[in-house]
């Protein structure tokens, strides 16, 4: 059961001690939105233990739910307030799902008002944001409650079906038959938790690849705090962040709200699995920790636009950083999803950078520890100048020094086309403890200490 007491955000203490564990099965209806009650408080230095929904396609089906996902109910940190930071160390991933089923999708034209994701509409009766149920299998199975009418606001160009060994290692995707044998038992293959709402995305059983195999290797899709105004899930980043400028319908946003009130919190990058910290920016009070949108896998860039979203559980340890003032997510990944130039300096590689240091009449050569920051826009270009400009910010560079150090030092990484990035380099380990990120960096990569 999800902890019962809620707190307002709004009135939260600064020195409320707060639960040392808060256990969450309890899920929003797809928007974020800091005026709702959050669960907690959870201490600082606490755990939240999370049962995850999968996100992307059984919420894009769903269009009850106002957003791309169905993301837990956020969770305040005791002591946060706007202009501080929360430090979240990914402790543990595991999925549940026996199965699930994805691919390119594409929009049904007169199925939603100006944003599929957002504001599903019955074709029919117009309802907007319909109750459905599910009558048979396939994607025509989809019904409006209201009518009766076939109302999911997707369907597949090309998808497929996958099942997954006992111990979640490998899938292998699915034969026609085999889709349909599962699609009769969708909650069960997909481990729907028991509070939500969304409707299998395996019902529809699509089977246009099959025998591929793939490996897992999960992460969070969707894993941060909560925006300072009401934004749905998925589009809490920069690039379907941009869908919402000027649109139709009630979650409409300026392009200076969407910058202000962002956090970034669906961001689809492979690191931020099992093992990484994530630094994300407060910008309600109590941040409200959220999470989601658990991945089986995924290449980086997710080009399909979706991919194996599973349900699962997840273990977190949450840090309050008192006014670090960020804007945007910053990672330490685990050293093995580090670019090769951003990887720490081995002993023998700093021996040698020493001789020539000696040699050429260095003083000395600058110490320093790997860090990425995250970038969003509307597209690449976009999402990789606002990571530079965030980088530049944070450490006191200017942006060309930032693009001198990713260039030779790191890398620019992407985590989802069309607008998300990782701008991940070595900085120099003064600046990173100027701003107190020095023990993430100490407990990462076991430099500074």
């Amino acid at each position: 059961m999800a902890m019962q007491l809620e707190v307002e955000s709004k009135v939260e203490s600064k020195d409320q001690v707060g639960h040392e564990t808060v256990f969450v099965d309890q899920f929003t209806d797809g928007v974020l939105d800091p005026s709702r009650p959050m669960l907690g408080p959870v201490r600082d230095g606490g755990h939240i233990v999370a049962n995850t929904a999968p996100g992307c396609w059984g919420p894009m089906i769903t269009p009850e739910i106002r957003g791309g996902h169905e993301v837990t109910r956020p969770v305040a940190v005791a002591g946060a307030e706007v202009g501080d930071a929360i430090a979240i160390r990914i402790k543990e991933i595991t999925v549940t799902s026996l199965a699930t089923a994805s691919g390119n999708d594409q929009w049904m034209a007169n199925r939603f008002l100006g944003d599929a994701y957002i504001a599903g509409r019955c074709p029919e009766c117009n309802t907007l944001y319909p109750k459905t149920h599910v009558e048979g299998i396939g994607p025509t199975a989809i019904r409006c409650d209201n009518c009766g009418a076939d109302t999911t606001p997707f369907t597949f160009t090309n998808g497929y079906t996958i099942a997954f060994d006992d111990n979640r290692s490998v899938g292998v995707t699915l034969t026609q038959a085999a889709a349909e044998d599962i699609a009769h038992q969708a909650k069960k293959y997909a481990a729907l938790p028991e509070n939500s709402i969304q409707n299998p995305i395996l019902t529809f059983a699509p089977h246009d690849l099959v025998g591929l195999v793939a490996r897992l290797r999960p992460f969070m899709g969707q894993l941060g705090t909560t925006p300072s105004m009401p934004i749905p899930d998925s589009h809490n980043a920069g690039d379907f962040g941009s869908f919402l400028i000027g649109a139709p319908h009630e979650y409409a946003l300026s392009a200076e709200q969407l910058q202000q009130h962002r956090t970034d919190g669906h961001m689809d990058i492979d690191a931020v699995r099992a093992g990484a910290i994530l630094i994300c920016p407060v910008k309600a009070p109590g941040g409200g920790v959220y999470l989601g949108d658990m991945h089986a896998l995924q290449g980086d860039g997710e080009i399909a636009g979706h991919t194996c979203d599973v349900s699962g559980t997840v273990t977190l340890q949450v840090h309050l950083l008192k006014g670090l003032n960020i804007d945007g997510p910053l990672l330490f990944p685990v050293a093995d999803d580090l670019p090769y130039l951003a990887r720490p300096l081995s002993a023998e590689e700093e021996a040698k950078a020493e001789k020539i240091a000696q040699a050429w009449g260095v003083p000395q050569i600058e110490a320093s520890a790997p860090i990425s920051v995250i970038g969003t826009g509307p597209d690449l270009n976009a999402a990789t100048d606002n990571g530079l400009e965030r980088a530049a910010e944070l450490l006191g560079m200017t942006v060309p020094e930032v693009k001198n150090r990713a260039t030779i030092t790191g890398a620019i990484e992407i985590g989802r086309h069309p607008g998300v990035v990782q701008v991940t380099f070595r900085a120099p380990l003064d600046r990173l403890e100027r701003r107190g990120l020095l023990p993430f960096v100490q407990d990462q990569y076991g430099i500074g200490g």
